[in-house]
């Protein structure tokens, strides 16, 4: 029997924690040195008299954050083919260097290919809770599987 999660392993209605992981400071200024450089990401002083009364991670490391402990944690135990895309993405609440985020995904349906029967599409929600139990993050979107071979 074969470890990995073909397309008919997923069910729907079902929910799996992936993780967790410590946001650093650092690492919120370098991934936002690099792809978002707003001050309230990059700027200590700065974020300390926005809106959010300090440094924020950028909403795009939220998200590659969910992304890598999705990848680690099922995708590469997975028949996974890619995705056809994302349909919605939302921020919440800022997440603050020191926060704590479990990451979960739901599955929300799933369909087989019409043209393609060794794959199907499943669509998820993954979600992003900090320390204190507040949701952050959501991401809403799909993974193309392989179908498990006869």
């Amino acid at each position: 029997m074969s470890d990995t999660m073909y397309f008919e392993d997923f069910v729907v209605g079902s929910r799996r924690e992936l993780g967790s992981r410590l946001i650093t400071e650092d690492e919120i200024v370098s991934f936002a040195t690099q792809y978002d450089p707003q001050p309230f990401h990059v700027d200590r002083e700065a974020a300390k008299k926005s809106i959010y009364g300090g440094l924020i991670s950028s909403g795009w490391m939220t998200c590659a954050v969910m992304m890598r402990m999705l990848v680690d944690n099922m995708t590469s135990k997975s028949a996974s083919m890619g995705s056809p895309g994302v349909d919605e993405i939302r921020w919440l609440k800022p997440v603050y260097a020191g926060d704590t985020l479990t990451v979960f995904v739901s599955v929300l349906d799933k369909r087989p290919s019409q043209s393609k029967p060794d794959r199907g599409v499943v669509h998820t929600q993954w979600e992003a809770v900090n320390q204190r139990g507040e949701l952050v993050c959501t991401v809403k979107g799909m993974g193309m599987y392989g179908r498990r071979p006869s």
